[in-house]
């Protein structure tokens, strides 16, 4: 199918240097689609991954648990892209124990973003709809503070940005100029809602995605808000009923590809490859988030009969051992607070599980230790290992 370039170019005045603002045609695509059989099976297996990660959390005892980690680890993937250098361990350790080192700065970079998904997904579960002024208030929550709390938090930018380059001259691409983005936000907005024509969900976020990093409407964290809104629009139409989709690593591991995609669709209007690796990035992500759901599931039926075989003492390690799966790196004084236990009950206890290979003291200090749950958080690291 032959399409053209999918908006047009604007000349627009930045930095003292003229520049061709690109401003995007409002979606959806024209002409349509063009569903060939074999991305047409590829939305399929998308559909079908997705329905069977959505059930497979039932395994779990406590799905929240699971869900607290995981939305930490995408926080961590989503900001490592964007170049912060975090680990999951150094988030859940600073959580506990906000000491300051040379990853500090990172680290609350991270829990920033770690705040904004939490309110995105809370508004959404309180029935409030995905809109304009929703992503404004996750944005405001990522750049409160820290870095980018100088570039306009919660507010669509006013001035020109660009994409690559060391200046809007030699720039890989240049969005729209500032007096369209609102235009262009609004047409967005309205294609969410199902204006001009309806559109089945998964398709709808794999277009807004393109749409809404071809506006960048903001002067940073337009990055993490845009693989962010993927997750948002799927639990918001209950295509997932947990948020337990995120497409991060998968960008991460292919971004050459993903770039070069979105760069094609402005181009070319060939949303139909783009739309094959989103759905391969879909069944991908999907399919690894289940493997992950039924390795734990298999660790904590292990680990809950190695417990239930020790007699008396079982019953306090079995409370523990939930409290680790709360939080895979805690405290005694933690444990204590969440399980009820005395400080010596929760000390021998801990010493059990550290002979049985299934907790392990991180810190090597007298007082303030801090204990991991090493299996369960091995699992939840892959993917999100920092460079060496």
């Amino acid at each position: 199918m032959k399409r053209s370039l999918q908006g047009r170019y604007e000349r627009s005045t930045t930095f003292g240097e003229a520049v061709d603002a690109f401003v995007p045609t409002p979606l959806p695509p024209q002409p349509p689609i063009e569903w060939t059989p074999e991305l047409r099976e590829r939305f399929d297996q998308a559909l079908i991954s997705l329905g069977r990660l959505d059930s497979i959390s039932d395994l779990l005892p406590d799905p929240s648990f699971f869900l607290y980690l995981y939305i930490r680890k995408e926080a961590v993937l989503s900001s490592m892209i964007e170049g912060t250098q975090s680990s999951l361990s150094d988030l859940l350790r600073y959580e506990i124990e906000p000491i300051q080192d040379d990853r500090t700065e990172d680290v609350q970079e991270v829990v920033r973003y770690v705040s904004a998904m939490e309110h995105g997904l809370g508004r959404l579960d309180e029935g409030f709809p995905l809109s304009l002024r929703l992503l404004r208030e996750i944005h405001e929550i990522l750049l409160t503070s820290g870095r980018g709390s100088e570039k306009s938090p919660g507010e669509f930018r006013t001035s020109q940005n660009w994409i690559g380059g060391t200046r809007p001259g030699n720039a890989f691409f240049v969005p729209p100029p500032p007096d369209k983005v609102s235009g262009c936000m609004g047409d967005l907005e309205n294609f969410l809602h199902g204006v001009p024509v309806p559109t089945p969900t998964l398709l709808k976020a794999a277009l807004t995605h393109v749409q809404f990093e071809t506006i960048h409407p903001f002067l940073d964290g337009n990055g993490r808000l845009g693989r962010l809104l993927i997750t948002l629009l799927l639990c918001e139409q209950k295509v997932l009923h947990q948020p337990l989709l995120y497409l991060s690593l998968y960008f991460k591991t292919n971004r050459t590809r993903y770039y070069e995609l979105l760069d094609v669709v402005r181009r070319t209007g060939d949303w139909e490859a783009w739309l094959s690796f989103f759905a391969d990035a879909v069944v991908t992500t999907a399919d690894q988030a289940a493997e992950s759901i039924r390795r734990i599931h298999a660790l904590l039926e292990d680990d809950r009969k190695r417990i239930a075989s020790l007699g008396r003492i079982s019953g306090t390690l079995m409370a523990l051992h939930v409290s680790f799966q709360r939080h895979v790196l805690t405290t005694p004084a933690l444990l204590g607070k969440e399980t009820g236990l005395s400080q010596p009950t929760v000390n021998k206890g801990l010493r059990i599980l550290v002979d049985l290979g299934m907790v392990q003291e991180t810190t090597q200090r007298q007082r303030s230790r801090v204990f991991q749950y090493t299996a369960y958080l091995r699992i939840m690291e892959q993917g999100t290992e920092l460079p060496t």
